[in-house]
């Protein structure tokens, strides 16, 4: 399948392999925390098409410089979140580099009946996220000193936070469309559901949730390079929109939420439930007929 979070191999008319791999160099200073952040980043995959984790393997690339230390607190960071989601780290690889970087490469199983896609929209759905936006934006305020310790620590808790209770809690009413919000930014993954289910979309601003600090920081010019190349992939109509919450849209996440399509008469069940371990989830927009792949923006709507 073209466009989806994951590999799928069909094993049997009820069961199919998911699988995925991701790694990248630190974005936050702790080692451990780095480590949880990644390998949830990596698990997220498995959990946006509806898929269970079995096993896990690290991939390391760490330079002779840094103590032993502080690639085991890597290393038992990402231990941790794999162990959080029920899976178990079986083996992997590491090789000498200048720059460090670590993730995992994931395996898991789903029933190809409940599992969810980037194609199955349908005009009408409500768009749902689980865990609100910036995550780029204050990764590169704090490279250059400028994030406050409690707006790095809102980020570090938000991109640590599993996206499992959210996979769980939309299987169990039924959705069908999932992706999850990572480096091509909101924009760019709402961008791949809509052009895969032939739909289009409006979302409200006021209803986007955004992480602490992330605005102003923004507002700043702390932008990664990631979200210029995103505001290039995807044009919006956005009339009346603030900029700095538009480039928030745009911003690369790293662990971001999953973005799913809801069918109304489950909205407001499934936000109570999501929200036991989403306190950020929240509707932002709905599904829209229209041209292919087109995304308007409002003001308003909180």
């Amino acid at each position: 399948m073209s466009g989806e979070d994951a590999g799928v191999y069909l094993l049997s008319d009820d069961l199919a392999l998911v699988q995925t791999v991701d790694f990248f160099p630190p974005i936050v200073d702790d080692p451990k925390a780095f480590g949880r952040i990644a390998a949830a980043n990596a698990l997220s995959d498995i959990y946006a098409m509806g898929a269970r984790p079995l096993t896990a393997m690290n991939i390391v690339a760490f330079p002779k410089k840094l103590c032993g230390e502080v690639l085991e607190a890597v290393l038992l960071g990402g231990y941790d979140k794999v162990h959080e989601a029920g899976a178990v780290v079986i083996g992997g690889h590491t090789i000498e580099d200048d720059e460090p970087k670590y993730g995992l490469a994931v395996t898991g199983i789903v029933d190809p009946a409940r599992m969810m896609t980037v194609s199955a929209a349908s005009k009408g759905d409500a768009l749902v996220i689980t865990k609100a936006l910036g995550t780029g934006v204050i990764a590169t305020a704090l490279k250059a000193g400028m994030a406050a310790r409690e707006v790095v620590q809102a980020a570090t808790d938000s991109m640590m936070l599993l996206n499992r209770s959210a996979s769980e809690a939309f299987l169990a009413r039924g959705v069908r469309a999932c992706t999850d919000v990572t480096g091509f930014g909101l924009m760019g993954h709402l961008s791949e559901i809509l052009n895969a289910s032939e739909v289009s979309a409006t979302l409200w601003e006021g209803s986007i949730p955004l992480l602490p600090g992330a605005v102003e920081l923004a507002a700043q010019g702390m932008l990664p390079e990631g979200a210029y190349a995103n505001r290039e992939g995807v044009e919006v109509e956005a009339p009346g929109v603030t900029r700095e919450v538009l480039d928030c849209m745009y911003d690369p996440q790293t662990s971001g939420g999953l973005l799913a399509c809801v069918k109304g008469d489950r909205v407001d069940e499934l936000l109570a439930e999501l929200r036991k371990s989403c306190p950020r989830a929240a509707v932002i927009g709905e599904v829209t007929g229209g041209d292919t792949g087109s995304i308007k923006v409002l003001p308003g709507k909180e």
